[in-house]
């Protein structure tokens, strides 16, 4: 096991530069999820680390040493990939084994590495089968099984969930979770799924065009975003976000779309300064006092119940847990819990 420390980092593809200036520090035996929409560079980041891909500028260490010029093969690391790439033609056990034996490792040790990371994985009933024998998750769970054997330093995944159905995407969550519990390997995952990212992750770094908008604890993030981008794409439903204007006098306010909404706390700014007025949909209360909303669209769960409705010109959901018997085209009205709210600029998008 090992750090991975990452510096300055940037990455053109001619004229194109997609990272621009990245540091990361991964703690030894931490499971870090790199988060962000489709083309923010999370997954050429990772590939860099493997090796796959060169870098431009910068400088990429794992352990104490600068791997930038480094072969995949001599950084110690192992690398699960969206697709399973399993060798057809081989069975289950000799797909596990593959890597040691190139390396030409004494048999009865590859031998045991593999039975050892078939009992975890709980593969050892299909080690004699083929690939196309397998399910999908368990196919996974081998592509998972040829890392492990291989005992590396640190575990990377590029997406390695996105080919699975929604049951056994939350099954395998669980399963490289418990799996990373177990053997405290260092580990970096990639995902576009912030639900993935929250539910694995000890550390959260969240991209966006090449650049890290902000890094820490999944609940860190959720709680306290450090600018628009965050708030909006971290949470499911993300944060309701509303533009207006604050007012000071007697109190802080933020008018907008005709209504004064409340928010707790100490935030340095002007009367009349432009502001965006955050508030999760789980923080939004009926309420006979509250803003009068619109509902447009009613989408029940089973646990929760979103429900999509409009303010004025504002597009807001709020969820709840309690059963109500909503309609389209129905008044209610909601009162924001000031204590949660929050409070970002306007203009640069970042957190009062």
């Amino acid at each position: 096991m090992a750090q991975v420390t990452i510096r300055g980092v940037r990455k053109a593809f001619g004229t194109v530069e997609v990272i621009r200036g990245v540091d990361v520090d991964i703690a030894d035996g931490e499971f870090v999820v790199l988060v962000g929409p489709s083309g923010c560079g999370k997954s050429t980041l990772l590939r860099m680390i493997a090796g796959l891909e060169s870098v431009t500028s910068g400088k990429i260490a794992i352990g104490n040493r600068v791997v930038n010029n480094l072969p995949p093969k001599d950084r110690d690391i192992a690398m699960v990939f969206q697709s399973y790439a399993l060798y057809p033609h081989m069975k289950v056990a000799d797909n596990m084994a593959f890597a040691l034996k190139l390396k030409k490792a004494d048999p009865r040790q590859v031998e045991e590495r593999v039975r050892t990371a078939a009992e975890i994985l709980g593969l050892t009933p299909y080690l004699d089968r083929y690939p196309r024998q397998l399910s999908g998750g368990q196919r996974q769970r081998v592509a998972m099984g040829r890392a492990i054997v291989r005992d590396p330093q640190v575990f990377l995944f590029d997406e390695p969930l996105s080919n699975l159905d929604a049951k056994l995407r939350v099954q395998m969550r669980t399963e490289i979770k418990e799996l990373h519990q177990r053997l405290k390997t260092t580990t970096v995952f990639v995902t576009h799924d912030q639900v993935e990212a929250m539910t694995m992750a000890d550390k959260i770094v969240v991209m966006q065009d090449g650049l890290v908008e902000q890094i820490g604890a999944p609940l860190d993030l959720y709680d306290r975003p450090q600018n628009l981008f965050v708030a909006s794409f971290i949470g499911s439903p993300g944060m309701n976000l509303i533009k207006g204007t604050a007012k000071v006098n007697g109190g802080l306010s933020v008018a907008a779309e005709g209504y004064e909404l409340p928010i707790g706390g100490q935030h340095e700014v002007a009367d009349g300064q432009p502001v965006v007025y955050g508030i999760r949909p789980e923080h939004l209360e009926l309420a006979s006092e509250g803003f009068p909303a619109t509902i447009a669209v009613v989408e029940p769960t089973g646990a929760e119940t979103h429900v999509f409705l409009r303010l004025g010109e504002s597009e807001i959901v709020a969820v709840f847990r309690e059963r109500h018997q909503f309609e389209p085209g129905q008044t209610v009205h909601l009162r924001p819990r000031a204590d949660q709210a929050h409070l970002f600029d306007s203009v640069s998008g970042k957190r009062i």
